[in-house]
């Protein structure tokens, strides 16, 4: 909380009173969003995933995989990758089909060469897009999710079979 300043001028101590409306005052401090950023000099040719969100001002050549998070394309990036992510923003250039499980956001300055399927979509006026779109409805994606997740528990309890329920078929040996 503040409290009132006292200091001395000319030998007088004066003290101030506070204002009401510091006190009523709400700042609002927000953590910073972590997110990777790949610079305008950079250069990435194969594939690129992260648990975190991705701006590309530089060049991607080859596929990026961000199943929870966001790519933005920032106005110098140029990407020449397929983008499977959350949501993409699009201010600069991509060459590939976009998947995404949210949402597209094209900017008036951006341009997809390449399909596009998700469940939102924005273009700008000005932006740029040659390609099908396919929108797609929230149920796809619950479905998805929960076919996801039980590939997930599958591949788990696949992972923790006992090593005598492994096949026996490799038992059988030929002979002479």
């Amino acid at each position: 909380m503040l409290q009132p300043s006292e200091y001395t001028f000319n030998g007088k101590s004066n003290s101030t009173t506070p204002n009401s409306n510091l006190n009523n005052q709400n700042k609002t401090i927000s953590a910073p969003i972590e997110q990777a950023t790949i610079g305008r000099t950079v250069v990435i040719k194969g594939e690129l995933t992260a648990a975190e969100a991705l701006y590309i001002d530089g060049r991607i050549e080859g596929k990026i995989s961000m199943q929870d998070h966001r790519v933005t394309i920032g106005r110098n990036g140029s990407v020449q990758a397929n983008i499977n992510a959350r949501e993409v923003v699009v201010m600069g250039k991509v060459n590939g089909n976009i998947d995404c499980t949210d949402r597209v956001d094209i900017r008036s300055e951006g341009s997809v060469t390449g399909d596009v399927s998700t469940i939102r979509i924005s273009v700008e006026d000005g932006a740029v897009l040659k390609g099908g779109i396919e929108v797609r409805s929230a149920e796809h994606r619950q479905q998805k999710q929960q076919a996801q997740s039980k590939s997930v528990e599958t591949k788990q309890t696949e992972a923790t079979k006992p090593a005598s329920e492994a096949p026996k078929a490799i038992g059988a040996v030929a002979s002479a």
